[in-house]
């Protein structure tokens, strides 16, 4: 493609390796290919060269040291050509900054480790749009899924971070509360993905003991066990080509977090009864309501793993910080549920509409669901009322607030020190940089103490 072929194409990034892998790959690509180190002398390099591409790192050793820094290098390039084409590149999909950085100018961003051809092809449609048009900032999408419904910030957030990270080969960790679309997010995902027309293989983690882990997700061969009258393909086989949905990941014991790390390392699997291993071709998708962080910091859950499987993070809001969605989704379930009931698809009254809205949904968007399709069964009108929809005491019950920490011995200042730096590594979804600057440490103080505290 000519836009390609005649293109200079800069590269800024501290790591030495990833500056020669880069223009390894450009080389045959573009016309030139310019590499550089120091992010200090990029806007000298602009000054004096023009760039049709920039491939910019998000965080730098040193600098800034905020965790901020592809966003604050995005903002100078772009205060001094409004067209600048900027790819941000960013290790473990940090997904948060990379969308801030969209919605700030930048033309896309791609995720450390990357595919060569998925970074091409990013580059290929960077290229193009500069060419077609000047290109404005990124805006997120319109809502196109059926599955997944809100006209809620946090639930087009979502829905934006799917747009980007479906059509790669990253392993996806959605967390969330019960009830809150976890399954539907990573159907969405695979849907998207360039996988789509291969299985999508879904398995209950939480319902697998010990003896069933290994034949239901690396197979059996025949007289395995006592059942074993055949040869059977484990959901990692069956899924081979598409994609792998690991729901309620974070319930598994310690064995078999081990064994699942072994086969996501080595991306083959040997079924129960053979010697011989079995190549696997997945896209991994995990999902849990479990707390995972702070099981890693309890050693309850292998550190190891966790970066196997979150390569990018998404994280589902629930119902009640959904704000304008009850109502959206009300109208839908019902007429859902009407259609299936052979009813006519009713009306809500004002007093209804209100009584939803004002319910915590601690269940989330399950809760009302069957919420709307009991009402449907049992309204006495067209026209929803009140008295339509009871929730149980559970149901009304708001969350408990955490119990206040007033120990009657006094704690070890270390034993502080590793509770305040889990809790902040939890709230920023184990983001390093951010998690240093809200304690107001470098990153390099942080990994020292990370290290001290065997986080």
């Amino acid at each position: 493609m000519a836009t390609v072929r005649n293109a200079r194409v800069l590269v800024v990034d501290d790591e030495t390796d990833v500056l020669f892998a880069l223009k390894m790959l450009l080389k045959t690509e573009v016309k030139e290919v310019v590499t550089e180190k120091n992010p200090e002398n990029l806007l000298g390099l602009l000054e004096r060269q023009k760039f049709d591409a920039i491939l910019l790192d998000m965080n730098f050793k040193s600098a800034l040291n905020t965790g901020n820094e592809g966003l604050f290098w995005l903002r100078q390039i772009l205060e001094r050509d409004k067209g600048a084409s900027v790819i941000l590149i960013t290790a473990y999909g940090d997904v948060e900054l990379a969308v801030k950085s969209l919605k700030e100018g930048a033309a896309d961003f791609i995720v450390k480790p990357w595919h060569n051809d998925k970074l091409l092809e990013t580059l290929h449609h960077t290229l193009d749009r500069r060419q077609q048009k000047p290109r404005t900032a990124a805006a997120p999408p319109k809502n196109t899924s059926t599955s997944i419904l809100g006209e809620s910030d946090a639930i087009k957030e979502v829905l934006y971070k799917i747009e980007k990270i479906a059509p790669t080969e990253a392993n996806v960790l959605i967390l969330g509360e019960n009830g809150t679309g976890k399954e539907l997010v990573a159907r969405a995902l695979h849907e998207k993905s360039f996988r789509a027309a291969n299985p999508f293989v879904s398995v209950d983690m939480g319902a697998l003991t010990d003896s069933l882990f290994e034949s239901e997700l690396f197979g059996s061969k025949k007289g395995a066990f006592t059942d074993a009258r055949e040869d059977r393909a484990g959901r990692f086989e069956t899924a081979n080509g598409g994609t792998l949905f690991l729901d309620e990941i974070g319930n598994i014991s310690p064995a078999m977090q081990a064994k699942l790390l072994t086969v996501l390392q080595n991306r083959q699997v040997t079924p129960l009864g053979s010697n011989t291993p079995v190549p696997v071709d997945i896209r991994l998708i995990s999902a849990t309501n479990e707390p995972i962080y702070e099981l890693a910091a309890r050693n309850q859950f292998r550190k190891d793993l966790i970066y196997r499987i979150n390569t990018v993070e998404i994280m589902l809001p629930p119902l009640r910080q959904r704000h304008g969605d009850v109502e959206l989704l009300a109208r839908h379930f019902a007429a859902v549920y009407a259609q299936k009931n052979h009813k006519p698809v009713p009306e809500f009254a004002a007093a209804t509409l209100q009584k939803l809205k004002q319910h915590s949904w601690p269940g989330n968007v399950r809760e009302l669901q069957h919420a709307v399709e009991r009402a449907i069964i049992l309204a006495e009108s067209h026209t929803l009322q009140p008295q339509d929809f009871s929730f149980s005491p559970v149901e009304m019950a708001p969350a408990a607030p955490a119990a206040a920490y007033t120990p009657e011995t006094p704690v070890p200042l270390s034993e502080i020190e590793r509770e305040t730096i889990v809790r902040a590594l939890e709230k920023n979804k184990g983001n390093i940089s951010r998690t240093a600057k809200e304690l107001g440490l470098t990153r390099t103080a942080l990994y020292r103490r990370l290290n001290k505290h065997d986080i």
